[in-house]
């Protein structure tokens, strides 16, 4: 199943990739990333945006596992 976010919002994808922990989405303007153990995996294209967006959603993800305990 393939998830378009229209606009990035890292709190909203990191929900996401958190809530189904694999699989693949597509963010309008940055590209399509893969996740799987609940994080984002680098995209095959290694744009400086992209990686951003990687490195932004996983403080997210990780913030959002702090916050549970």
């Amino acid at each position: 199943m393939l998830r378009v976010f229209k606009q990035y919002r890292p709190n909203q994808v990191a929900r996401y990739v958190k809530s189904y922990f694999r699989g693949r989405l597509f963010i309008t303007g940055v590209g399509a990333f893969e996740f799987d153990c609940g994080r984002l995996l680098p995209p095959k294209k290694r744009d400086t945006k992209a990686l951003n967006v990687l490195s932004e959603v996983n403080r997210e993800i990780q913030h959002l596992s702090a916050e549970a305990y």
